[in-house]
């Protein structure tokens, strides 16, 4: 898979997440443990969007 294709791949996957965040959020019977571990996974994912940006950025 190329790093582009991996990048957009995770950008979904972050918007995803983002919508379940949302979505947890507007219910209050979830749980904060449910909630901070979608917060961490979309962390994750973000930093790993990040370093793989900066990968393509020192590479050209």
């Amino acid at each position: 898979m190329s790093i582009d294709a991996r990048i957009r791949e995770l950008d979904r996957r972050h918007r995803s997440l983002e919508s379940d965040l949302r979505e947890a959020m507007a219910h209050p019977s979830s749980e904060d443990a449910a909630i901070r571990q979608i917060k961490r996974r979309k962390l994750r994912i973000k930093e790993e969007i990040e370093a793989l940006r900066s990968r393509v950025r020192s590479a050209a």
